[in-house]
């Protein structure tokens, strides 16, 4: 039979909250709380297999996703970030080459309009020097070659949609006229510069003598013009 409690000779010291404790002669009586501790250990490693085959499914595609997210950042970031230092430079401007070829050709047979949007053949003014001003008025470039052509030497203006008026030195003449159409542009394949006119010198047989596409001072043209007259 078991002895009635646990402060009998041959027992240590037991912890008080443990309560009484009975140690039954025959072992066989503990039969079943063995058993039920034995389930006990070898359920609990099972759960903890379940727990991580529920969880190990999901880290590497959580994981997937992380790296994904953080890479987009990153690229974001490198795009948006403001770079201090560094600058776009601006295309440097350089003066357009006259087209290959011009001098030596006919004048096209153009008809241009006056003020009152009455054709005016360009052939009809030859000689003269003929100045684009549809990118620049240029007044006084104008002037300064109204100044310096010849007697029978016609200056021309020609703008774009309306002519455009110019206030000559005394004793010269200048003849503004317009070219909607932009024919005249389309013969010299030679766009429109900002701040810069366009002179054409052309002899009495109607032949471009010489094309200046930016004209820059008086230099540009003042011995071809005079051999005009």
């Amino acid at each position: 039979m078991g002895k009635p409690d646990a402060d009998g000779p041959g027992l240590p010291d037991l912890p008080p909250e443990w309560g009484r404790v009975v140690v039954p002669d025959d072992a066989s009586a503990l039969a079943a709380e063995a058993e039920q501790i034995r389930r006990e250990l070898h359920a609990t490693p099972r759960r903890a297999a379940a727990r991580r085959a529920v969880r190990s499914p999901l880290a590497l595609p959580l994981l997937v996703l992380l790296v994904a997210v953080l890479t987009t950042l990153a690229g974001l970031a490198a795009v948006t970030w403001p770079r201090s230092g560094r600058s776009v430079p601006e295309p440097a401007l350089t003066p357009y080459a006259p087209p290959a070829g011009s001098a030596g050709r006919p004048l096209p047979a153009l008809d241009l309009v006056d003020a009152g949007q009455s054709p005016v053949p360009l052939r009809a003014l030859v000689p003269a020097m003929i100045i684009l001003v549809d990118g620049c008025p240029c007044p006084q470039d104008v002037a300064t070659a109204a100044a310096l052509a010849p007697a029978g030497v016609t200056v021309v203006t020609v703008a774009g949609d309306r002519p455009v008026r110019v206030t000559p030195p005394a004793g010269a003449t200048v003849r503004p006229l317009a070219d909607p159409a932009g024919g005249l542009r389309a013969f010299l394949h030679l766009p429109a510069r900002p701040n810069a006119a366009t002179a054409l010198l052309v002899d009495r047989a109607g032949v471009l003598v010489k094309v200046v596409p930016e004209v820059r001072s008086a230099e540009d043209y003042r011995a071809d013009l005079a051999r005009l007259a």
